[in-house]
């Protein structure tokens, strides 16, 4: 694969494969059990990296010591990246790194590292890209053989027992015979791999216009599947980020093609079984093209994410069953994924004692049991058939009527249909509590508790339910009570945690979340915060180009500029739009252009690739096509921009103040007599407005056509 092609499909490594955690951590401490093996991962607090802490592998975490053992002793290093919820990652520590033999083989010729890709992401990032260099694809496990400098040989994913005793035996005895050759080989690849992060500071920047968005949605549109939703693949991934730049180009241009393919996917994907019926929540993958055997772990990132799509796809439609799945995922997160301290857990697994999806799937005969007389219509609406069987009799509860369809086909009242679908979900309920729970990952990731905290926000925005913006505020205050240390962020949290490490998605996503909170709130604390986030952010990972390095300065690994999505957005993209927002708040001329500079960078990447850059699509919206700001100012501020926020609006900030302020878009503009709507755009303001229906007139007549 050529390397610029490898930068723009980089969203494949992210994608791609699975894996397991044997982990019995249901919180925040540790089993104490006598073991025959105890290795260096006993010191860490990750779950993952505990998970191999008594394995007869000499493990160790990712440190210069590891590094310099490496080279005074002259060994190759042996490099293993996973994490706790993987499924094949623990298949291939049972087969092999449990095992004495292969154990041996190892601590006698290499020096063997284990790493939490979730900890390390820039380590995974970085070895995943040289993995997809010579394979094509990557995926967890990666297990790479690298230099005493950190520079790979050979790099793979999941090995049998024998096969990965033959690639150590190559590896160790080529290093002894031909240690130059070697060397030549890492050298090229370590090259391909700064090559491709080097790529987009090289890049020319171009003008963001609309034909150049169009272009690269319509190039997209050929890769959609028009009947199931997604895009077109033997496996589907939800990826929320694209889907939500989609609906807002939709509802922006007024395309229906685009609308109906987000919509289609939606329904598609709640009515699948990479939707769990019974707990709420969505899973990782589908294992299939039509959304019906997930891979059975289910990730905070992308529960937190489905929260705000769900919530933007209600405020366009009205559809409730939107907002019933927004209900069903936030209850099981704030159920299975929550700490006492009120942060969310990374991960929740798939297996259950060794088997995949054990704790998600029905018998036949246990469902006739459980259901009795509804069991007939019970398995019509969930497909309990016998072609539908996934494996050892097993069922996956997903169905293929819409409520309307089904309410003709089974004679029953909306009301009787409900009830009976309440009840048929709470038997089901009660019988899983009473099976073994699959483990979860407890580190608390910053990145993915302030999507959490933007899914939670959006959802308050389309219902007005408090308890959203209450958790989504106590999930802030978490992360700034114990993701930071001696005044930096970090990126993950556990109980008496090391880590250290922190990247730009966490300062990146941090601060939008709480410019959101701030949008919300009408709290300039937290727009405050934001500002110190982004000013931090700026200058502790800056590059010699208008984009940031993903990670900070590290001897054996390169500083990485990543622009495009994976399974969260391009933490560069949300730099971007915070300045913009930022920018068209205080009309900060600097940040304004700072975005622009950005984006332009990555727009011709869009146009060829836009399935991998969804958040730079958001962005670039804002920027081709007019931008609004809508501003309400008085003592009633909040309950009008209450009301705003349950309208689907796109390309614009809405933003208020109950006081006096400053701030550029306030200034001069508060009464203690009224309050007041100011629409702008282009730096032109309609007169002040104080109904809602007026403010969006004055949005028409600025040209929006956005709206139903």
């Amino acid at each position: 694969m050529k390397i610029n092609s490898l930068f723009f499909v980089f969203i494949g490594i992210l994608v791609l494969s699975s894996c397991k955690n044997q982990n019995k951590n249901q919180a925040e401490g540790v089993v104490q059990e006598s073991h025959e093996f105890t290795n260096d991962l006993i010191n860490e607090t990750s779950p993952y990296l505990l998970q191999h802490a008594h394995n007869p592998v000499d493990w160790k975490p990712w440190s210069d010591d590891a590094f310099k053992k490496a080279a005074e002793e002259d060994k190759l290093v042996v490099l293993s990246v996973g994490y706790s919820t993987c499924h094949w990652c623990h298949v291939m520590e049972e087969e092999s790194f449990e095992d004495a033999e292969v154990a041996k083989l190892m601590n006698e010729k290499f020096v063997n590292i284990k790493v939490d890709r979730e900890e390390r992401p820039d380590l995974d990032m970085v070895y995943q890209t040289a993995l997809q260099l010579v394979n094509g694809s990557g995926g967890w496990p990666m297990n790479a053989i690298i230099m005493p400098n950190g520079s790979p040989v050979f790099l793979g994913t999941y090995h049998e027992k024998e096969n990965w005793k033959s690639i150590l035996t190559k590896f160790s005895t080529e290093y002894e015979k031909n240690p130059e050759k070697m060397k030549e080989y890492a050298t090229m690849l370590a090259d391909g791999v700064q090559e491709v992060y080097e790529q987009p500071t090289k890049q020319m920047a171009n003008t963001i216009t609309p034909n150049k968005i169009e272009s690269g949605i319509t190039k997209w549109s050929t890769m959609w599947d028009k009947d199931w939703g997604g895009n077109i693949g033997e496996e589907k991934f939800i990826l929320p980020a694209n889907l939500t730049m989609l609906l807002d180009y939709a509802v922006l241009q007024q395309n229906a093609n685009a609308k109906n393919h987000v919509l289609n996917t939606l329904d598609k994907v709640i009515q699948g079984g990479i939707y769990d019926h019974v707990d709420g929540g969505f899973f990782r993958y589908s294992t299939d093209n039509t959304w019906h055997v997930p891979h059975f772990e289910k990730m905070l990132y992308d529960n937190a994410q489905l929260l705000s799509l769900l919530s933007k796809a209600y405020k366009l439609t009205g559809n409730e069953v939107y907002k019933i799945k927004v209900s069903e995922t936030f209850k099981f997160l704030k159920t299975e994924m929550r700490n006492k301290g009120g942060g969310y857990f990374s991960a929740m697994d798939a297996d259950t004692e060794g088997e995949e999806g054990v704790y998600y799937v029905w018998k036949k005969t246990e469902l006739e049991s459980l259901l009795a007389d509804d069991f007939t219509m019970f398995s019509k609406y969930f497909n309990i058939y016998d072609e539908k069987v996934w494996e050892d009799g097993n069922f996956v509860l997903h169905n293929t009527f819409s409520k309307s369809g089904f309410l003709k086909e089974s004679g029953l009242n909306e009301v009787e249909f409900d009830n009976k679908l309440s009840n048929w979900k709470s038997i089901l309920y009660k019988a899983r509590q009473e099976r073994e729970k699959p483990s979860k990952d407890y580190k608390v990731l910053t990145s993915w508790n302030a999507l959490l905290i933007d899914g939670l926000l959006e959802s308050y925005k389309a219902f007005g339910n408090d308890e959203y913006l209450d958790e989504a505020v106590s999930v802030f205050n978490y992360l700034r009570q114990h993701n930071f240390a001696n005044g930096e962020l970090v990126h993950s949290f556990t109980k008496d945690s090391k880590q250290k490490e922190v990247f730009l998605e966490d300062y990146a996503f941090l601060a939008k979340s709480a410019f959101t909170l701030f949008e919300v709130t009408l709290n300039t604390d937290y727009l405050n915060v934001s500002k110190e986030l982004m000013h931090t952010a700026s200058e502790k990972f800056k590059s010699t180009s208008d984009l940031y390095y993903y990670n900070v300065s590290n001897e054996l690994v390169p500083k990485i500029i990543n622009t495009s999505d994976g399974v969260v957005p391009s933490a560069n993209a949300i730099m971007a739009q915070n300045y913009f927002h930022l920018g068209h708040l205080e009309y900060n001329k600097e940040f304004l252009k700072k975005a622009e500079l950005m984006g332009g960078l990555i727009t011709s990447d869009f146009e060829e690739h836009a399935v991998s850059y969804g958040a730079w699509g958001n962005l670039l919206l804002g920027q081709a096509y007019p931008f609004y700001e809508m501003v309400v100012v008085g003592e009633d501020a909040k309950a009008l921009m209450n009301e705003i926020h349950k309208t689907f609006i796109v390309n614009s900030i809405v933003v208020g103040s109950t006081v006096e302020s400053d701030i550029s878009l306030f200034k001069d503009r508060f009464s203690i007599d009224d309050t007041f709507i100011y629409v702008c755009q282009n730096n032109t303001c309609k007169l002040p407005v104080k109904t809602v229906s007026d403010g969006f007139g004055q949005m028409k007549a600025f040209g929006y056509q956005g709206f139903k």
